[in-house]
C-alpha cells in the first residue's frame, strides 16, 4: 500500500511594506499570554496528531470482508482409515502418462492441458481454470521432483475443501487466474476453533495487521506463502491469489522432503501437514478419489 504523505504550503504573502504599520498592541496579562500559548499548543498537537492519522490509516489495508461459508461443511468425509492407501492415481493431466514439462503440447491424448481441463471439467464439476491450475502444477513438479508424483487429483481435493476452487463467498474464477474479489479466510486470532496466529505480513496478503488470515484459492497463511510463493503461470511474480501460483506452491509444499505422495504413508503425511485433521485428510481423499476415478472414465471413452 501507498503510503500517504502531508505536504506543508508555503505561507501566504504578508502585508505589503508599504502598507501603514498598525500601532503596537497594547500590553496583555500574563494570564491571558499564558492561556494563548497554550491553545497553540494543542492547535499544533491537534494538526500533527490528524497529520499521523492519515498516515497511519493509509499505510494500514482494510481487512477484507469475510463470510461464514466453509466450503468443506458441505463435502463428506471418506470411510477410509489414516495411511492405509492412497486415492486412485488419476489419468496424468493432460492425458500423457510420460509428460515431463507444464503446458506442453502431447502426442497421446488432449491436444493441450486446456483441452483435457475442458473435457475433466465437464466430468467433475471443477472449473476448467482451476483444472488447468492443479495439472499445470502436476506436470511442474514431474519435472522438478518426480520421485514425489502428486497429482492434479489432490490438489483439486484441497482445492475445493479450501475455497470451492476459488469461488469462495461468490467469487468467479477469471480467466487470469484470479478470483473477481480475494479471497481472504476469518480472523485467525485463536477464538473458538479457530488457531491464534500473529500477523506475520503487516497485512500486506490478508489486509489485517492485527493477526494473519489465509489467503488465496488455497488458503495459505501469509508467513507459509512467503516460504513456499511460486510463479506458476509465468508473469515473474507469486500471487496467493493467483490459482497457477497457489496451486504450484501447494504440490512444492507437499512434496517437501522428498515425500511419496502416491504411496499411502507419503499421501497422508502430506495432506496432514497441510491441515492436521483427520477429517480434513478423509474429505481430502474422497474428492481426490472421485476426481481422479472420473477423469479415468473421461479417457477410457475418448
Amino acid at each position: 500500500m501507498r503510503t500517504r504523505t502531508g505536504k506543508t504550503e508555503d505561507d501566504p504573502i504578508g502585508p505589503s511594506a508599504e502598507e501603514a504599520v498598525p500601532a503596537a498592541p497594547a500590553p496583555r496579562s500574563p494570564g491571558v499570554a499564558v492561556l494563548t500559548r497554550l491553545l497553540v499548543v494543542l492547535a499544533v498537537l491537534a494538526v500533527a496528531g490528524g497529520g499521523i492519522w492519515l498516515v497511519t490509516r493509509a499505510a494500514t489495508p482494510e481487512a477484507s470482508p469475510t463470510t461464514t461459508e466453509i466450503p468443506a461443511l458441505q463435502v463428506k468425509a471418506a470411510d477410509v482409515r489414516p495411511g492405509s492407501v492412497a486415492p486412485a492415481g488419476g489419468a496424468v493431466a493432460g492425458g500423457a502418462e510420460q509428460q515431463t514439462s507444464p503446458q506442453q503440447a502431447h502426442s497421446t491424448g488432449p491436444a493441450t492441458l486446456s483441452q483435457w481441463a475442458a473435457q475433466v471439467a465437464a466430468a467433475t464439476g471443477v472449473p476448467a481454470r482451476a483444472l488447468q491450475a492443479y495439472g499445470n502444477a502436476e506436470l511442474a513438479l514431474r519435472a522438478d521432483q518426480p520421485g514425489c508424483k502428486i497429482s492434479w487429483a489432490t490438489l483439486a481435493g484441497i482445492g475445493r475443501i479450501e475455497s470451492n476452487h476459488g469461488q469462495y463467498a461468490g467469487a468467479v474464477l477469471g480467466a487470469d487466474g484470479r478470483p473477481s474479489k480475494p479471497i481472504t479466510g476469518v480472523p485467525l486470532d485463536g477464538s473458538a476453533g479457530v488457531q491464534a496466529i500473529g500477523d506475520t505480513d503487516g497485512g500486506r496478503y490478508d489486509g489485517d495487521a492485527g493477526v494473519d488470515r489465509a489467503v488465496g484459492p488455497m488458503q495459505f497463511i501469509p508467513g507459509t506463502w512467503r516460504k513456499w510463493a511460486s510463479d506458476g503461470n509465468g508473469d515473474g511474480l507469486g500471487d496467493p491469489q493467483q490459482i497457477d501460483d497457489a496451486a504450484l506452491a501447494a504440490a512444492r509444499y507437499l512434496c517437501a522432503g522428498g515425500r511419496d505422495m502416491a504411496s499411502p504413508g507419503g499421501w497422508w503425511a502430506g495432506i496432514l501437514s497441510y491441515n492436521n485433521s483427520t477429517e480434513y485428510a478423509q474429505k481430502v481423499f474422497g474428492l481426490a478419489d472421485g476426481y481422479a476415478k472420473a477423469a479415468q472414465s473421461v479417457r477410457k471413452q475418448g
